[in-house]
């Protein structure tokens, strides 16, 4: 099994990376979490070998104090040269703390600016286009006007990628109509398998399949006795055992478990050096 992967044809990072939601607070829009601590997971995780970092700019803690962006900025600029960071546009906070989705595709060049300031770049290695919430994707919606605007920001040169989030098999052809996607950002873990179709969709095409909430995000418990089998025989927790059957689920899968912990962030990584037996995989089924 390959650690490496070739994100859009031409960067090549690991396929464990590490997401940012967690590091502005603990729980999505919660109480901010201390600063200092972010910065020092960033730097620690690119010391572990991370050169793929996923974020947005609506990764902020509740009172607006800690945002992701700007951690990312203060921790690692200016980047390393093999550094990819990845963003997603589409969602923005409305005043009660809640989410909206920006459906207007005009609406989403002041999306990819922000975060192209707060990032301190010139250009954004990777954008996914993020429709609807947690929910399942949005069966029958439209994707094209709002692909077709951050197509046309990657002709500018503003976008070096361009991904989606959220969507199923639809979506994707609808997309590659337009332009070429190089990732999608679906739920998927060991305790939720139901996409599947998206999966060998993306493996067939060579695009990188990035689950976000690979733990479950606190939605889905990943304690099954399956799992916690597998941990026992290779002395691992349960969390290592459930990044590696992503890994091994597709050569175009990568993984990007989010912490704001030093301890869990390196014990995240520590999972890609698991090696799961066929035995393992069969047990995991």
């Amino acid at each position: 099994m390959s650690k490496d992967f070739r994100l859009g044809g031409d960067l090549l990072i690991n396929r464990i990376g590490f997401g940012a939601m967690r590091l502005p607070t603990n729980s999505f829009r919660g109480p901010a979490r201390d600063p200092e601590t972010g910065r020092a997971v960033l730097r620690r995780a690119v010391e572990l070998g991370v050169n793929h970092i996923d974020t947005a700019a609506f990764y902020s803690s509740g009172d607006g104090t800690v945002r992701a962006n700007a951690l990312i900025r203060e921790a690692l600029h200016p980047y390393p040269a093999n550094l990819v960071i990845a963003t997603k546009v589409g969602p923005v906070h409305t005043p009660d703390g809640g989410l909206a989705e920006t459906t207007d595709p005009a609406g989403l060049r002041p999306l990819v600016e922000e975060n192209l300031e707060a990032l301190g770049v010139d250009r954004l290695d990777l954008v996914y286009l993020r429709i609807g919430g947690i929910a399942p994707p949005p069966q029958g919606e439209s994707v094209a006007e709002r692909f077709e605007a951050l197509a046309a920001m990657r002709e500018e040169g503003l976008i070096r990628h361009l991904g989606l989030s959220n969507v199923d098999t639809g979506h994707l052809a609808e997309a590659r109509a337009i332009a070429p996607v190089a990732a999608v950002q679906n739920h998927f873990h060991a305790a939720k398998r139901d996409d599947t179709q998206l999966l060998a969709a993306c493996e067939e095409a060579g695009i990188a399949y990035v689950p976000f909430f690979p733990l479950g995000g606190g939605l889905s418990d990943l304690n099954g006795d399956r799992i916690a089998k597998v941990a026992d025989r290779h002395g691992a927790t349960v969390p290592q055992i459930a990044l590696a059957w992503l890994l091994a689920s597709s050569s175009v899968t990568l993984a990007i478990p989010g912490t704001g912990s030093l301890s869990h962030l390196e014990e995240n990584i520590a999972a890609g050096s698991v090696s799961l037996t066929r035995e393992d995989l069969s047990d995991l089924a």
